[in-house]
């Protein structure tokens, strides 16, 4: 990017003239909730313009959580989200996850410069997941505690694991899922991009080869709080991707919409 944008007034990075490739269903859908005026999640879906460059960088799909006080979350996520989809369709590593690393490092720098040249945004961050999918392999990389999950023949996998205090006392054995559901410190992160000066962030050792037939699902903390994996499971399953979103958002609404919500899902038909 060539400078921060501070000026947002839109949660999704939108093109109209975007083509989708046959090889997928695809269907995404924001909303603010039940208690909150302002959206500061930011979603986009990419492929490259030229076919001679879509094997190579296949579909990019972005969902981003800002943090950080009056506007500031929103001014975050959005860089994210343009700064990651810019670096990534514009980069020439050799291989999308090292693509996506330098791309999710470009966001990560581009949000501190932003807060370094407006003071009003100082302690801004987001969260961020970004996935490619390359012919039938997943690659993807991610920061804080929006989720990606697999569904595959109707068992749910969380692929991505939260960077929160909450999941890392989990894990230490410290709390019980039960506990952790309830904890009031939940949302609480460990890692962010733009948090820190370093920038933590966690991507698989492999690809992950899909089969036809299999579903990604990728969500903001506004959701996945208020929907049990289950549910997930069995609305993604059973509808299509665009309807899928929109009953999970329904879901989360008529159970306090206690936050914004981003629902991303893409259905994998094959090989393209």
């Amino acid at each position: 990017m060539n400078g921060p944008a501070i000026s947002l007034s839109k949660t999704v990075v939108e093109d109209p003239g975007q083509k989708v490739r046959p090889g997928i269903e695809l269907a995404n859908l924001t909303d603010a909730g039940c208690q909150r005026v302002d959206n500061e999640d930011y979603y986009c879906y990419a492929e490259p313009d030229s076919d001679v460059d879509f094997p190579r960088k296949g579909r990019l799909a972005v969902i981003a959580d800002g943090m950080g006080g009056h506007r500031g979350g929103q001014v975050a996520s959005g860089i994210a989200v343009e700064s990651v989809r810019s670096a990534y369709l514009g980069g020439d590593a050799n291989s999308p996850d090292e693509s996506l690393a330098e791309a999710l490092h470009a966001a990560h720098l581009a949000i501190r410069d932003c807060a370094q040249q407006h003071p009003e945004f100082e302690g801004m961050g987001t969260t961020c997941i970004a996935a490619v999918l390359c012919g039938s392999q997943l690659h993807y990389i991610h920061v804080g505690d929006s989720r990606l999950y697999l569904l595959r023949n109707s068992s749910l996998t969380q692929l991505t694991e939260d960077h929160t205090v909450v999941n890392r006392l989990l894990q230490e054995g410290q709390l019980t899922p039960t506990e952790a559901a309830k904890h009031p410190e939940r949302g609480v992160l460990t890692a962010a991009l733009g948090a820190r000066d370093t920038l933590f962030a966690e991507a698989p050792e492999a690809p992950i080869p899909l089969e036809p037939g299999d579903v990604l699902l990728m969500c903001t903390d506004g959701l996945h709080d208020l929907v049990e994996d289950h549910e997930l499971a069995a609305i993604a399953g059973e509808n299509s991707p665009s309807a899928a979103c929109r009953l999970l958002i329904d879901l989360a609404r008529s159970r306090g919409g206690f936050d914004n919500m981003t629902v991303q899902i893409l259905k994998f038909l094959g090989s393209s």
